[in-house]
């Protein structure tokens, strides 16, 4: 079975982390939520979410993919933290998936794992300039084992996409059928 880690920050944005978490756990994916600090997560519109556990608890584990929920000022938190960064870069030089949705491609990107890919992201995050490979008109790109999306309108189809890679298309299909969407 599939392991995934979604580290939350304050501030993140919750339809993005609680679509994540939810879809990939009815795919059957073991998934593994951890806030920065220990105890409940404000996110960005107030929810409080409760992790599962600390990151540096969740840090002493393995995982397939690494998924950043984005969110403001939540984004610029997990961007601020070292082990975040560390964690990026040792998924990506273990050939494993890392994940980002919103203003949390900026994060990867300043982990260096953005370099010469197609990306999204919520528009005016990232700069055309800097990324040529930034296109903000798609839902989801995925360049290799990095996956980003645009924002939370597209949070189901960022994870629908999540579990494919996870799984089969057939999970997937199944997954999205129960949403009745």
């Amino acid at each position: 079975m599939a392991k995934v880690l979604v580290p939350l920050a304050e501030g993140c944005e919750e339809l993005e982390a609680v679509t994540v978490i939810d879809l990939l756990r009815r795919a059957g994916i073991e998934v593994i939520v951890a806030g920065l600090q220990a105890g409940p997560v404000q996110a960005s519109r107030g929810v409080v979410l409760v992790p599962d556990m600390t990151l540096d608890e969740a840090l002493t584990q393995e995982y397939d993919m690494l998924v950043l929920p984005g969110g403001l000022p939540g984004s610029d938190h997990l961007d601020a933290d070292p082990r975040i960064r560390e964690l990026l870069i040792k998924m990506a030089n273990s050939g494993k998936f890392t994940a980002a949705i919103c203003a949390a491609p900026k994060v990867l990107g300043s982990a260096g794992l953005l370099e010469g890919k197609d990306v999204t992201c919520y528009p005016g995050v990232l700069n055309n300039a800097d990324m040529p490979g930034l296109d903000t008109g798609q839902a989801v790109v995925q360049d290799g084992m990095v996956v980003t999306s645009r924002g939370p309108g597209t949070a189901m189809d960022f994870a629908l996409t999540l579990i494919e890679n996870l799984t089969d298309r057939k999970t997937r299909d199944s997954v999205e059928a129960g949403l009745v969407r």
